[in-house]
């Protein structure tokens, strides 16, 4: 049930309340009065929900873009990382055979 359908259900109740005796009308009327506090407090729950779980799939798809930008740039900072190595490896045998010369010497 909408709550515009509620709030109608609620002001024809209000209004069938009154063809009843005095003693049930106080009773009735209070119970009414707290069935549109209740229905007022649930909508109020449901929107700051709704708003939460707004902010939760933003943070998320916020998380995902971080976490594929990271992947990227993990992937991008290895290659370079193995083509130093490959680049000083091949340095590094050429320097390592003209050091142990010099030492001999």
């Amino acid at each position: 049930m909408d709550s515009r359908k509620l709030d109608e259900k609620l002001a024809q109740l209000m209004d069938e309340i009154k063809d009843l005796p005095l003693d049930e009308q106080a009773r009735l009327r209070d119970l009414a009065g707290e069935t549109k506090a209740r229905q007022e407090k649930m909508r109020q729950t449901i929107s700051e929900l709704t708003e939460s779980l707004d902010y939760l799939r933003l943070s998320v798809k916020y998380l995902v873009f971080d976490l594929e930008a990271t992947r990227r740039e993990n992937k991008y900072l290895r290659e370079m990382l193995e083509a130093l190595s490959e680049d000083s490896g091949d340095e590094g045998e050429e320097c390592d055979g003209g050091d142990e010369g010099e030492l001999d010497e």
